[in-house]
């Protein structure tokens, strides 16, 4: 389905982005790995995969310009790279809120402006970006995140509406509660946050929010992105999908 285009995935050497990278290739996509990770098991993927790999640090607008350069022209762009952090308002570090803002939303930003001008040229491109329930929704804590996501989802209606005539579609998928590093990790800070046990921060905040009581799964949220790269969704643009386990149902 999607031999020989270009596909960029971002924050790719694990979690969600990994999935993604692994149902594109799977398709026949010359997947771009970035991401963070011990250098050989980050060989091992691009073995795995027939990847490419590039490390650039999306928190640099000029690290991505390199990187966008050394690329070439992509047909595929998945902003999934991202970062949380949880703490009260008062407490909320200033660096670690220009962190959040400058690799959830900026770097998006950045790789969306240097991509576009390829895709148009070709009259055919998909922008996907890893949004959130906290596009949708707000929780206590998550300042920064909550901020980033919902300004990821105007980005993205902002660009679909730019690129329509292009051949071009622009999407955000909103996961809920995804068992990833990225989870897996603020559960201490959430802890500390809130004075709970590792159990209840699973249990009476996670999954509390999706009345599956279940994680997604990462395959899950890839077979959603790979629908949206196919001709079958050539007419779906600006679109926010939700896969959340009914989090913003209620």
């Amino acid at each position: 389905m999607l031999k020989e285009k270009r596909a960029l995935v971002t924050g790719s050497t694990s979690g969600i982005g990994l999935a993604i990278a692994r149902a594109l290739a799977a398709e026949g996509a010359q997947v771009i790995l970035n991401g963070l990770g011990d250098a050989d098991a980050i060989a091992a993927l691009c073995e795995e995969l027939g990847a490419s790999y590039n490390g650039a640090n999306l928190m640099d607008p000029q690290a991505i310009a390199r990187m966008m350069d050394e690329i070439g022209p992509v047909d595929i762009l998945v902003n999934n790279a991202g970062m949380q952090h949880v703490a009260p308002i008062e407490d909320f570090p200033p660096d670690k809120w220009d962190a959040i803002i400058a690799l959830n939303l900026s770097a998006a930003f950045h790789t969306t402006r240097l991509a576009v001008p390829g895709m148009k040229a070709r009259g055919w491109g998909r922008i996907i970006a890893t949004a959130s329930a906290h596009s949708l929704t707000a929780s206590p804590f998550k300042s920064a995140y909550v901020a980033a996501k919902h300004a990821m989802a105007g980005f993205t209606k902002t660009i679909a509406l730019e690129l329509a005539t292009h051949g071009i579609t622009a999407n955000c998928i909103s996961p809920g509660y995804v068992w990833t590093p990225l989870v897996e990790n603020q559960i201490p800070d959430t802890m500390a946050a809130r004075g709970m046990t590792r159990e209840q921060v699973m249990n009476d905040v996670l999954l509390a929010k999706q009345p599956t009581k279940e994680f997604i799964q990462p395959e899950d949220v890839a077979a959603l992105a790979l629908f949206l790269c196919s001709d079958a969704a050539r007419g779906i643009t600006g679109a926010n999908y939700s896969i959340d386990g009914g989090w913003t149902a209620e």
